[in-house]
């Protein structure tokens, strides 16, 4: 927990931007760290409690992957249950917070380089609604979702990021949410919690971290290149692409700050950046 309470008194002692909201890049992990009281659930709880309070977030999830780009724009966004064999009580969760079409709408018109499609049949799926709860347990904020284009590379997602920086004067928080490391075929479910890590995911965890510390863009947008390690850590791109949508938003004044750095049941990192 003493990671935990250096994050608390770092967090505390920032200075914020007036004029530009903060962006996060979350390792979300389990559905279960919606509704466990644990390091990561209580960091997240710490950065609602510190960050500018938002007038609204919109998350970039690794589970909402469509042909084309989508934004969620009804009043009232569904909470999706997108998983299995989870105890009863988390199926039970709601989070009903409102969410904006007058943004999506905004954030449509705003963005040239694709057609982005006002949806509304999604919601908010467990990539988004597990961290948001526990940063807004009151539900008031407005939430949005927005899809990632599974036919593009990761190039691309970078770019698409830049056009949503304008949202960040607008006073709304941009999370990208997934996992840098996230191999499931080779993840220990039966030790999901413990901290321990194969050896290519921790060398991997690092090269991530020392990358995005050093700005170095260009290398973690072309993961692939780094080697065979690589695609062991990275096997699908869905949880790693919310990461390039977050560096995408990253300005010349913006520093980056990691936390919840835990490696868990051998190939899943909850690392985590906060870009302020």
């Amino acid at each position: 927990m003493e990671s935990l309470k250096s994050f608390r008194e770092f967090t505390r002692n920032l200075q914020w931007n007036a004029e530009k909201m903060p962006v996060l890049f979350m390792g979300h992990g389990s559905p279960m760290n919606g509704i466990e009281h644990n390091q990561f659930s209580e960091t997240w709880a710490s950065l609602g409690r510190t960050l500018p309070v938002p007038t609204a977030v919109l998350v970039v999830s690794a589970h909402w992957l469509t042909r084309g780009t989508r934004i969620t724009a009804m009043d009232f966004p569904p909470t999706i249950h997108d998983f299995g064999g989870f105890p009863g009580a988390l199926y039970e969760v709601q989070y009903p917070a409102p969410g904006s079409p007058d943004l999506a709408r905004e954030t449509v018109a705003a963005i040239h380089s694709t057609e982005v499609v006002e949806d509304h049949d999604w919601g908010l799926d467990h990539g988004a609604w597990t961290i948001i709860r526990n940063m807004y347990p009151e539900a008031k904020i407005p939430v949005l979702q927005m899809s990632i284009d599974f036919t593009k590379d990761g190039a691309y997602h970078y770019q698409l990021a830049k056009e949503l920086a304008f949202l960040r004067k607008k006073g709304v928080l941009i999370i990208g949410s997934g996992n840098m490391v996230h191999n499931l075929r080779l993840l220990s479910f039966d030790r999901i919690n413990e901290p321990f890590g194969f050896d290519w995911a921790a060398e991997m965890n690092e090269t991530f971290k020392k990358d995005i510390l050093e700005r170095r863009h260009d290398e973690l947008i072309a993961y692939e290149k780094i080697g065979p390690q690589a695609k062991l850590a990275i096997p699908t791109p869905d949880h790693y692409f919310p990461l390039l949508y977050t560096l995408g938003l990253q300005e010349e004044a913006d520093q980056a700050t990691l936390f919840n750095d835990s490696l868990l049941a051998g190939s899943l990192t909850m690392t985590s950046v906060l870009l302020h």
